[in-house]
């Protein structure tokens, strides 16, 4: 059935007819894995489903979710070892176990295709060159990859060129950047960056070098590392001001995403708002029995994805805290949910990206 996604745009759907067509692939996903991984045929066993209570699910809220950590402790993948493309790692600081996310080509392509489809909505379909706030060691090994390098990666395909920034040791490369803003800088092109590597490595360096940028046209992409940041009374208001007073950027698009779901982002709207598209979706759930929480309570983030096709992870429950801000009544036009993460819940691991990079300096 995802070609049936494919066929519509990532925010047209209202609420009746996105459930719908979720809930129908969800199941088959659902009864796939189920067929296919025995060890999670063997928790849905344990929780009480079978076949035939799955064939009976009538609401999205009442597919069966995994703990996002229970791939830090167990290999789950549907398909056979021949098949695995690609491992992806979550990340995690020195010592923390790390997620192994198990993808086939064809699992790998979906995520691609519809990372371009959600970004094209937001900065057009045509491919732009990209300046990667990241040195090139982070993607060495491709079969392996770390969740920063496998999001970098991932945003490739959406790249006229993409040009790294930063040096080894991550510092601002300046030649690098002059250069690449001298060719591409006169039209609109992309930027992307973790968002306390772009606060440490991009802005703090501009200032420290005194050097004048003019990345007006671009568009900045930024995911993950706010923990860090609000350690510093660092707001998503302050960094966009710095950024436009630094280096004159005006365009900001920040993403919440995990390796565990890779590919289905929800991404940021002109108005500051995480949007699921109609490839995913969010149920907020009350910490003390994980009911559904109503538009404007916070609970834990339950994330739901029509993606993983080579492991059970359409439905997963993190270890963030958030609230569903409304649905199908965005300002910016697109409909679905929009939400807003609040952070980690009490005595959870760090596993954002650039929020490990920090931890391990």
């Amino acid at each position: 059935m995802i070609e049936d996604f494919h066929r519509i745009s990532p925010y047209s759907l209202s609420a009746g007819d996105k459930s719908a067509l979720l809930l129908a692939e969800l199941k088959d996903l659902v009864m796939s894995h189920y067929e296919r991984c025995e060890m999670y045929r063997n928790i849905l066993y344990a929780l009480g489903y079978s076949p035939a209570t799955i064939r009976r699910i009538e609401k999205l809220e009442n597919i069966p979710f995994l703990p996002v950590r229970i791939f830090k402790e167990l290999e789950l993948k549907s398909i056979p070892e021949s098949e695995v493309f690609k491992v992806m790692k979550s990340s995690g600081t020195t010592g923390q176990q790390q997620s192994k996310i198990f993808l086939n080509k064809e699992t790998a392509i979906l995520q691609q295709k519809v990372l371009l489809r959600i970004l094209g909505d937001f900065v057009g379909s045509k491919r732009l060159p990209m300046l990667v706030i990241d040195t090139p060691q982070v993607i060495r090994d491709r079969r392996m990859f770390s969740a920063r390098g496998a999001t970098i990666m991932g945003l490739d395909f959406a790249a006229k060129k993409m040009v790294f920034a930063l040096n080894e040791d991550m510092t601002l490369n300046v030649n690098v950047v002059k250069n690449f803003l001298e060719e591409y800088g006169g039209e609109r092109f992309l930027l992307f960056g973790f968002t306390f590597m772009v606060w440490q490595s991009f802005f703090d360096e501009i200032e420290k070098r005194g050097v004048e940028l003019d990345c007006s046209n671009g568009y900045l992409l930024t995911g993950g590392g706010w923990k860090k940041l609000q350690s510093q009374a660092v707001t998503s208001e302050k960094f966009k001001q710095r950024g436009s007073e630094v280096c004159g950027l005006h365009h900001f698009m920040d993403h919440y995403s995990m390796a565990e779901q890779s590919g289905c982002i929800y991404a940021e709207c002109e108005n500051g708002h995480l949007h699921a598209s109609v490839y995913s979706d969010i149920i907020v759930r009350h910490t003390e029995d994980f009911s559904p929480c109503a538009i404007g309570e916070k609970g834990i983030v339950q994330v739901l994805s029509v993606l993983p096709e080579s492991y059970p992870g359409n439905s997963l429950l993190t270890e963030d805290e958030g609230m569903v801000l409304g649905e199908d009544d965005c300002p910016c036009g697109r409909k679905g949910k929009y939400i807003k993460i609040l952070g980690r819940i009490k005595n959870a691991e760090i596993r954002g990206c650039s929020d490990t990079y920090a931890a391990g300096r």
